[in-house]
């Protein structure tokens, strides 16, 4: 952490914010900046975002009073003075590290963390729940959402506009729109920050209730001209400012101010925070802040690695092992080239998810749908139906988001739409929210989707070619990271649906593995064989569903014992469907052990961390292959060196 920051070292809570005064607050947001910008150097982080949002921390801690009144920071990825200026400046260096800080909002990090948060546009909803409670509660205290203009692409954030908007109860919610994308020339913005200021102002606000009263009060005319001074009111507002939308929300719109002038934020804050109705404050942030290098390429420093403060560039150790994300787009392109229905969607993470170069390559054929997974898969699913081969390519754990549509519009009518899911299983340092631990299981379960995993990236070349080639639903999910660090075919072809590979065989043990498992299963089976003399049979499953039953069953029946790995959480997952068709078939003489994650949420840290930590490395499984066959060991042995 920079060592200059007196200012900084004086703030132990929200309440020692309030002793400084309002010359200082500039000289506090640089020493935050500083800080930050020296903390995700080091650890990494969403640093772009945070950092322009320092002034809006400053300002929100500096009028209301957490943890009484409640913020709530969409996606917490922009929190980061948030977490400095609520005790937790000593424990910042810890950032996203292995049993530090959450890179996000975490309720059972702080008590001015009102919301645990990761995924985005459920400020909105959830402040108003609590606003609702407390009002049952009859608690005056405050509720406020800040969320990012990205995140009001989503359809959850309207739902809950909606319905703080329903005039049919009074709900008191302030919603700040933190826009780092909007353009808006100085003259309109200075006139919109001094008709915000003023418009929000509490006489105002009385004398403009007190004369709404009377207008409707004259006989015959009132309501008539009330409803007249309304809509001039509102087209005036509407002239110089783009809050036409939220007013229609009945939202009491103000805006767009600078959201880097803190006595402008200050000033409004005040007022705003007297008013008893839905408020919405447009806020004007840049990201990257203070911070050249992410001012000018907010994308790649949105979230990034460790990087050098001086130059920007990632510290991540050079090598020519292309990672899965990169993987997949490279083939989209190959394929597309020779498909000419092939189509990419994705939910405003085309960086993320690989496809800006099959943007550049057929931009007519690519779709960025916004935060809005939902839509994304229906939209997805109506492209199928005229004669298309969409391929969604969504986040493992945003892809949650639209379970009920890949159900009802794409698996129930067997449509051809390809679901891509990055980040797979343990992701690493974003934690509990973004890990992908639950697609196999959730996807499994569903009639006429095919699952499937490959165990390196040139596998997962073919099973994209298979994906796009399949005249049905099926899922391709990869992980995180670096490839194995195989060769890449050139010739694309396909794999037969359902049909798995046997890598090695032994009579001891048959280890079952999916997706990023099965390069660990290869290093236990060596470990096992060099160490221990125990030969193991390895089966790349490729399919979670379906599974080859004509491959394992004989394998399971002969061998009699069976671990399965797979890094999915165990409910459900690549195991239950192993149990299941042993089960089905009476072979309950088998012996099985399942490798996977148990029922808990996995927390932030290094993957390879993780991984040790949850068993899902070769050392389990070589435990596990010794505790399962147990006395049988020191025979094997004999038998062996015999």
């Amino acid at each position: 952490m920079s060592s200059f920051t007196p200012l900084l070292k004086k703030i132990n809570s929200p309440a020692d914010l309030k002793q400084l005064k309002r010359s200082e607050l500039p000289e506090l947001a640089e020493e935050i900046r500083n800080t930050i910008v020296d903390v995700v150097s080091v650890s990494g982080g969403h640093l772009a975002s945070s950092l322009g949002a320092v002034e809006l921390g400053i300002a929100l801690h500096y009028v209301f009073d957490t943890p009484n009144d409640k913020i709530l920071w969409d996606v917490g990825h922009q929190a980061y003075a948030h977490k400095l200026l609520t005790g937790r400046r000593d424990q910042f260096p810890t950032l996203r590290r292995h049993g530090g800080l959450s890179g996000f909002t975490k309720r059972s990090e702080s008590e001015h963390d009102a919301f645990t948060t990761g995924h985005s546009s459920t400020s909105i909803s959830a402040g108003l729940g609590i606003a609702c409670a407390k009002r049952l509660k009859k608690d005056p205290a405050k509720v406020v959402a800040v969320i990012g203009d990205g995140s009001m692409t989503a359809g959850l954030a309207y739902e809950g506009m909606n319905q703080t908007g329903d005039t049919h109860n009074d709900k008191d919610l302030i919603v700040i729109l933190n826009d780092n994308e909007m353009s808006i020339s100085h003259n309109v913005g200075a006139i919109s920050s001094l008709l915000s200021r003023t418009f929000s102002a509490s006489k105002l606000q009385i004398m403009r209730k007190e004369f709404g009263e009377f207008l409707k009060s004259l006989p015959r005319i009132g309501e008539n001209v009330y409803q007249l001074a309304k809509r001039s009111e509102e087209s005036f507002k509407t002239f110089v400012t783009p809050g036409m939308l939220f007013e229609a929300f009945n939202f009491e719109y103000f805006g767009p101010i600078d959201g880097h002038n803190l006595d402008h934020l200050i000033d409004i804050l005040k007022n705003i925070k007297k008013m008893d109705e839905p408020v919405l404050l447009h806020v004007l942030t840049k990201k990257g802040k203070g911070y050249r290098q992410a001012e000018q390429n907010p994308v790649y420093f949105h979230g990034v690695g460790s990087f050098d403060i001086d130059t920007g560039i990632c510290r991540k150790k050079a090598t020519d092992i292309p990672n899965y994300t990169e993987v997949f787009g490279q083939t989209m392109v190959e394929l597309a080239q020779k498909d000419d229905k092939i189509i990419a969607v994705t939910a405003a993470m085309p960086e993320g998810t690989g496809l800006v170069p099959f943007s550049k390559a057929y931009p007519d054929r690519f779709f960025d749908v916004g935060i809005a997974e939902q839509h994304g898969v229906t939209f997805a699913a109506g492209m199928a139906t005229e004669g298309f081969r969409p391929v969604v390519a969504i986040y493992s754990t945003f892809l949650q988001r639209a379970y009920d549509q890949i159900i009802h519009d794409v698996c129930i009518e067997k449509l051809p739409v390809v679901f891509a899911l990055d980040r797979g299983g343990i992701v690493g340092e974003d934690g509990p929210t973004h890990h992908g631990l639950f697609d196999l299981s959730f996807l499994r379960s569903i009639p006429n989707l095919v699952v499937m995993a490959p165990k390196d990236e040139n596998e997962l070349r073919h099973m994209l070619a298979t994906a796009v080639a399949f005249n049905g639903p099926i899922a391709l999910r990869y992980p995180r990271g670096r490839g194995v660090g195989v060769d890449l075919d050139d010739e694309l072809s396909t794999i037969p649906i359902g049909k798995a590979e046997i890598l090695s065989q032994g009579d001891d043990l048959l280890i079952l593995a999916v997706g990023s498992g099965v390069d660990e299963a290869v290093c236990a089976a060596a470990l096992l064989s060099k160490n221990h003399q125990i030969q193991s049979t390895v089966v790349n499953a490729r399919f979670i569903k379906p599974l080859d039953e004509a491959l394992i069953l004989p394998l399971a029946d002969s061998i009699g014992r069976v671990i399965t790995i797979e890094e999915n959480t165990l409910a459900g997952g690549f195991g239950s469907g192993i149990l299941e068709i042993l089960a089905d078939h009476g072979m309950g003489h088998v012996h099985v052990k399942r490798l996977g994650v148990n029922d808990r949420f996995v927390e932030h840290g290094p993957q390879n961390s993780l991984r040790c930590d949850y068993g899902l490395d070769a050392a389990a499984i070589v435990k596990a292959a010794l505790e399962m066959l147990g006395q049988k060991e020191s025979e094997l042995l004999r038998i062996h060196h015999n």
